[in-house]
């Protein structure tokens, strides 16, 4: 196996603390990846393939919320195949010239991983293209009457692109990877499991129970798995005596604000502009936002994906609205509707 590319960095929005974390833990191999088993047979299918028939695997997408594992698969994909991993995103490649400085440099079979490739800007897509297809770069030469394009060769490689927002991609790019995957997210059980080898990675004691109860608050995301972990560490080494237990763990997360169903304050923000403000709605999204003084990409991006996963808000074509179970869980009453009003 090569070594890792010195100049490869993660360029993702996490900490530098956070992305210490992150790696330490992330798994090094696909039996320590837990969850996404659809999507890791059908990958190790595809790896396997292409390592017998001595070709670099095929570009592959990868789409789904954010702290799934995009990124860590894109690392096992690499070291599948022994070959080396450039890591970089959409909004860090500002003009074609980066895109080529990046392809230029990297060596036969190895990996490009964009994260956010839907940022990407027309200039710089449409110059991944022939690298996609043709493994080329197509240089314009000169300005006016007199300028050539120069063709480039360039090693075969794989582009591995993540994506938070697939709809934000276009055809020709998507139609573009012979391996689209989604990322779902992941059962209490599995982030149990994720939790207790992250516990033993950090030299945490934790009890079953606590661990199960912190899964159920981690919103079906390792990422934030993780995060809490990390909190809880934090408390243990203050306030604890040695296992984390369920109690112990409970008032972690309580100073954290985060509640059994891993709802935060941005999300009861949410929740409580939507029934005190609006009457449960429908209320825009835009509307919505400038309430809370919160972007709408975070709204839409990083809100309310749980919130309607478990049933809390609802899309409607004015708006969005509050469930009744968001009523209940925030202790409030749900208002009567005009079929109910009928009845009584």
């Amino acid at each position: 196996m090569k070594k890792a590319d010195p100049g490869s960095k993660d360029l993702s929005e996490k900490s530098p603390d956070e992305e210490k974390l992150f790696n330490s833990l992330r798994a090094a191999a696909w039996d320590e990846f837990i969850g996404q088993e659809k999507v890791k047979q059908s990958l190790q299918i595809g790896l396997s393939a292409a390592k017998k028939r001595s070709e670099p695997m095929e570009h592959t997408l990868l789409y789904g919320p954010p702290g799934l594992g995009k990124t860590t698969l894109s690392h096992l994909i690499a070291r599948e195949m022994g070959t080396n991993i450039r890591v970089t995103s959409g909004p860090a490649i500002e003009r074609a010239g980066d895109l080529a400085s990046i392809l230029t440099n990297l060596e036969p079979g190895d990996i490009l991983f964009i994260d956010e490739i839907h940022r990407l800007s027309k200039v710089v897509e449409e110059t991944l293209y022939p690298a996609m297809e043709d493994f080329a770069l197509d240089i314009v030469v000169g300005k006016g009457p007199s300028a050539r394009t120069l063709r480039l060769e360039l090693p075969h490689i794989t582009i591995v692109g993540a994506t938070t927002r697939i709809g934000l991609i276009s055809a020709p790019l998507r139609d573009r990877f012979g391996i689209t995957h989604r990322l779902s997210f992941y059962s209490p059980e599995d982030l149990t499991e994720i939790a207790k080898k992250a516990a033993v990675k950090l030299d945490l004691p934790i009890a079953q129970g606590a661990a199960l109860e912190l899964a159920k608050r981690a919103r079906g995301t390792p990422r934030i798995a993780l995060k809490l972990l990390k909190r809880v560490r934090d408390y243990s080494q203050v306030h604890g005596t040695g296992t984390v237990t369920s109690e112990m763990l409970t008032r972690a997360l309580d100073i954290l604000e985060v509640d059994p169903l891993g709802l935060d304050d941005s999300d009861r923000r949410f929740l409580l502009a939507i029934i005190d403000k609006f009457g449960g709605g429908p209320v825009g999204l835009e509307t919505l936002a400038a309430t809370l003084s919160e972007d709408i990409g975070t709204l839409q991006e990083v809100v309310e994906p749980y919130l309607m996963q478990i049933g809390f808000v609802k899309r409607t074509p004015r708006g969005r609205m509050t469930t009744p179970a968001a009523y209940f869980h925030l202790g409030k009453t749900p208002p009567v509707s005009a079929g109910q009003e009928k009845l009584l």
